[in-house]
């Protein structure tokens, strides 16, 4: 049995699966226009489904809509004098092979690739990467409490398995993780999210995008109810191309970061004139260390000079019972992709 059966053009059905799925409606809009008119309160949009389809089926998300957009008009990899330009329906697998991103980019490229399986690199979207949800398994667990899931009923993992969670941007509210590698990447790089409404179009700065927990968890990012992600731009900076992305995990393949990073640095000879530091699973969203960048300005590379400008990279961490050892993790993190970048540089 399909979880989204196929239609006829033009046509609205309504569907039911099995006893774990709530009913909605189906519809496979062919123009933005069309798609942002249709999406209503509690509407849902579909790309390649793989982050959507799973909460479904677990009841984490029961929206009444479902809108397949997948004959939008909105791929396609450019680069021009403002920087490099991907449509929000361009898959994972097609970005991280392209040529100018391999060359230009590599710590998009690279954070593509080990984001997930090959399998779900061809079918997951570069929006619906940057809007997937939390894989905390509280979040994913109806029956436990979860304030992402269902605001003010608690968060089980304060007190809790809290291993692989968040030590920065947390609350009393929540202290789950962001799970997007793409995102971090896409962050140190200051790219530019564009997001399309029927009041219009706006452009947000992708750090700016996600919100931090506080007291509604549940308001994940500054999208709006009916908004829809278009593309992508990340500046043009010429030396992007000295990246890296570095990912800790328990397991080498298909699993999220315990730890990550991704750096960027312009280069003179051996001293670093600037530099873009982002992490990944440490914080409730993708965290940039603007300390650490201007720690590292000036500084001529070297495993002690990067020792020191990561000291203070966990500033304001809040750490639990279990994951007290991800302070120290964050900053070997660090030196670490620090010192493969520059050795790669030589």
């Amino acid at each position: 049995m399909q979880l989204l059966p196929r239609h006829r053009r033009g046509d609205q059905r309504r569907t039911e699966s099995d006893a774990l799925m709530h009913p909605y409606t189906f519809s496979q809009p062919r123009s933005v226009r069309d798609a942002l008119s249709t999406a209503g309160p509690g509407a849902a949009f579909l790309a390649g489904g793989t982050t959507l389809v799973d909460l479904m089926k677990l009841d984490v998300m029961t929206p009444g809509h479902v809108l397949d957009i997948n004959r939008l008009p909105l791929r396609g990899i450019r680069r021009d004098r403002d920087g490099l330009h991907i449509g929000a329906l361009d898959r994972m697998s097609d970005v991280a092979a392209h040529r100018t991103v391999r060359e230009s980019y590599p710590v998009i490229s690279q954070a593509l690739e080990l984001s997930a399986s090959g399998q779900l690199r061809n079918m997951a979207s570069i929006g619906g990467n940057l809007l997937q949800r939390t894989r905390c398994g509280y979040f994913r667990d109806v029956t436990t409490p979860c304030n992402k899931r269902t605001p003010g009923s608690g968060c089980s993992a304060l007190n809790g398995v809290n291993r692989n969670h968040a030590i920065l941007g947390t609350s009393d509210a929540c202290i789950a993780t962001h799970p997007s590698d793409l995102a971090v990447a896409l962050v140190a790089l200051s790219t530019e999210v564009h997001l399309a409404s029927t009041q219009g179009v706006r452009t947000v700065l992708l750090d700016r995008f996600y919100e931090v927990p506080g007291n509604t968890p549940h308001l994940e990012n500054v999208l709006r109810p009916g908004e829809l992600i278009t593309g992508i731009t990340v500046p043009h900076l010429p030396w992007a191309a000295k990246s890296l992305y570095l990912k800790i995990r328990d397991r080498q393949s298909y699993e999220f970061a315990l730890s990550s990073a991704a750096v960027a640095l312009e280069m003179s000879g051996r001293t670093i004139k600037q530099a873009r530091v982002a992490v990944g699973g440490m914080g409730t969203k993708p965290w940039r260390l603007t300390n650490v960048e201007k720690a590292l300005a000036g500084r001529r590379a070297g495993e002690a000079a990067f020792e020191a400008a990561v000291e203070n990279a966990a500033d304001g961490a809040r750490t639990r019972a279990l994951n007290g050892f991800k302070p120290a993790l964050l900053r070997r993190t660090l030196v670490r992709a620090l010192t493969a970048l520059t050795t790669e540089s030589r």
